[in-house]
């Protein structure tokens, strides 16, 4: 017999058929007056992280919000990851409630609205504002002509007619996805060093999760708690295994036995594609023997920042 209770599957099923650990989003985008307005959500998460020319992020929610209308209109939006502090959750809360037109959520606002990059770097473009209060933001654009979606408009408050996308734009009577294109990554300084020149446990930016269930009366979130590192199992191949890969990898440029030991810790399935990426970092600088040198310049993903 199981261990487990059967329960039903209902409606926003993350919300009252289960606990579901989710991230807490100010979503940033800009009424039909060019005024940036904001909106919590949680159904925020990765799309596309690696082998596109771009990357996305995937945005769930009702395609009568605020959020969704101003999105199918601008097609430019902010998201915006609060800190861990009890009064910005609470605005979150506040701000997040259905119904309110953005000037009843802006009207009190507490937080501190910025410029991203997006607008520095084109003056005369309209772009929604990012929360200064935040540790990080993404500025994103929606990809409308995925999914054939570039003709969906906005206008529709009581429900969109079939026939509906699969997977972007509107996608049922009551539902709309949007994929972003991550424009930009902006975060704060300390956590911009962290990343670049390693993360320790004390340099993780408090982070509330919110539980997605919800009751009557109250919207569940945990409290950010000191990270705990936990070790990666070490598995490593041999120089012989990863040299004979990288022989057949291209016919042209190849590899030292010291470069190959480079990447014995690189898991076998991944072992490829950690080839052909070396691979077209020596097309694109000449080289066409890679040494244990190149190789740590390769796997400095952030070398560039670094020195910049």
């Amino acid at each position: 017999m199981s261990s487990f209770k059967d329960l039903r599957i209902v409606d926003n099923f993350y919300q009252t058929s289960s606990f579901f650990p989710m991230p807490t989003v100010m979503i940033g985008t800009l009424t039909e007056d060019g005024k940036t307005t904001f909106g919590a959500y949680s159904l925020v998460q990765p799309y596309y992280i690696a082998g596109k020319d771009y990357y996305a992020m995937l945005l769930c929610c009702r395609n009568s919000s605020n959020t969704a209308q101003n999105i199918l209109r601008s097609k430019k939006c902010t998201l915006n990851f609060i800190p861990d502090k009890r009064k910005y959750f609470k605005e979150a809360v506040r701000m997040g409630f259905p119904g309110d037109t953005p000037e009843e959520k802006m009207k009190d606002c507490i937080f501190t609205l910025e410029e991203g990059l997006m607008k520095a770097a084109d003056p005369e473009g309209q772009y929604p504002k990012v929360i200064a209060e935040c540790f990080q933001a993404f500025e994103c654009t929606w990809v409308d002509t995925l999914d054939n979606a570039q003709d969906d408009k906005p206008g529709l408050l009581n429900g969109y007619p079939a026939p509906y996308h699969d997977f972007n734009g509107i996608t049922s009577e009551f539902g709309a996805h949007f994929i972003l294109k991550v424009d930009k990554i902006l975060m704060k300084e300390k956590y911009y060093n962290a990343i670049i020149n390693g993360v320790k446990a004390g340099d993780f930016p408090p982070v509330p999760v919110d539980y997605g269930y919800r009751d009557s009366k109250n919207f569940w979130y945990t409290k950010f708690r000191r990270p705990i590192p936990e070790l990666l199992p070490v598995r490593e191949t041999t120089v012989a295994s990863v040299k004979y890969a990288a022989d057949r990898i291209d016919d042209k440029i190849k590899f030292t036995d010291e470069a190959c030991a480079k990447l014995v810790k690189v898991p076998r399935i991944f072992l490829p594609t950690a080839l052909k990426g070396c691979v077209q970092w020596a097309r694109e600088n000449n080289v066409e023997l890679i040494t244990a040198e190149h190789m740590d310049i390769i796997n400095d993903k952030r070398a560039k920042e670094k020195n910049r």
